[in-house]
């Protein structure tokens, strides 16, 4: 973890970050990691006599501008939760196990503080989902960003037996698509969902709202739920053919990347109900269904395609693991040019 600056007051700054966020730094590591935090680089041994025909994945992301909610909260310590999910989570999609992280801290003025918060956060993550934090970057960026301005990325490396990769080719007609709650917005459709709830509506962030048995920034800053862990155990011991991790674009949008030509997944509203903050926000901005579900995730943060015979395994296997899940859909075969998603029916009580 490096810690970039302008000049001699910034440099201790930096350095004073440095030694505030490295015990939760160091909290998030693996047996495999021989150089992580302080070096000019992160080292970690592959074991390969772990594997054998290791095939390495990764994904880069952000956590968005949920990021604009933790600044007018000042609550830093939850935000990098968000920002491992988007990362890991995106791994797992394909079967890969997540191995480590490493971040990217940008902010127009150093604070200790909420450096330290930020990174504690981001390990948080991690051990969640049980990879190392191997280092990052924070940079100071003076004059390109305001004083209390910041944003996130990370990069994550995972990996996954060539012939345990999942995807698209192992999906067959007949197979079941489970869908995996959410634990709210996760990190997508902010934009949206600040000018609705706090630009149109005006509604306070610390305002108690009684559908939510909280405040409203309470709601909004809930972070994103980590599957990597649960996934990996699912496709362990259950016949999985892929995931879909639900973000940008919504359900139908991010489904459909998993589904080949000549297939189609089923899904019918009727199988789940999304979470209040997703009614709220279609109500007070008078959004229609179309514009929400391309947008939010809608209640389901992640499905999994099943094979028919072992549907009963993996709801067993999830609710074993406290996960929510329900049966939402079949895959038939289609015309191959006919859409890979569609959704039927309407959400109970929403």
């Amino acid at each position: 973890m490096t810690t970039q600056s302008d000049g001699p007051r910034t440099t201790y700054v930096g350095a004073e970050a440095v030694q505030k966020l490295k015990p939760w730094a160091e909290k998030a590591s693996r047996p495999e990691v021989l150089a992580g935090i302080g070096g000019f680089a992160g080292l970690f041994r592959l074991k390969l006599e772990k594997w054998r025909e290791p095939v390495i994945a990764a994904s880069t992301d952000g956590a968005g501008t949920k990021i604009a909610i933790a600044q007018a909260m000042d609550i830093h310590d939850t935000i990098g939760r968000d920002l491992v999910a988007m990362v890991v989570d995106d791994l797992v999609v394909c079967g890969a196990e997540p191995l480590f992280l490493q971040d990217y801290i940008v902010v127009g003025k150093i604070v200790p503080d909420k450096i330290a918060a930020l990174v504690k956060g981001i390990s948080d993550g991690c051990v969640q989902a049980g990879c190392a934090l191997l280092g990052g970057e924070t940079a100071e960026h003076p004059g390109l960003m305001a004083d209390q301005d910041y944003d996130i990325s990370a990069t994550s490396v995972g990996v996954v037996e060539a012939d345990k990769v999942l995807g698209p080719e192992r999906v067959r007609p007949g197979d079941v698509v489970l869908g995996l709650a959410s634990s709210g917005l996760h990190s997508n459709g902010y934009t949206l969902a600040r000018r609705v709830l706090l630009e149109t509506a005006r509604l306070p962030l610390e305002g108690q709202v009684e559908e939510f048995g909280r405040t409203l920034g309470e709601e909004l800053l809930e972070p994103s739920r980590i599957y990597a862990k649960d996934c990996l155990a699912l496709a362990a011991e259950a016949d999985v053919r892929t995931f879909a991790h639900v973000t940008g674009g919504g359900l139908v949008h991010n489904l459909q990347r998993v589904i080949p030509p000549g297939l189609c997944a089923v899904l019918d509203r009727g199988s789940w109900t999304p979470a209040p903050v997703f009614g709220l926000i279609g109500r007070r901005g008078r959004i229609d269904r179309d514009e929400l579900e391309r947008t939010f995730n809608m209640g389901i943060g992640m499905v999994a395609v099943v094979s028919p015979e072992d549907v009963d395994r993996a709801l067993a296997v999830l609710t074993a693991r406290h996960l929510p899940a329900w049966v939402i859909g079949e895959v038939n075969a289609a015309d191959v040019d006919s859409p890979r998603a569609i959704l039927r029916g309407d959400h109970p009580r929403f």
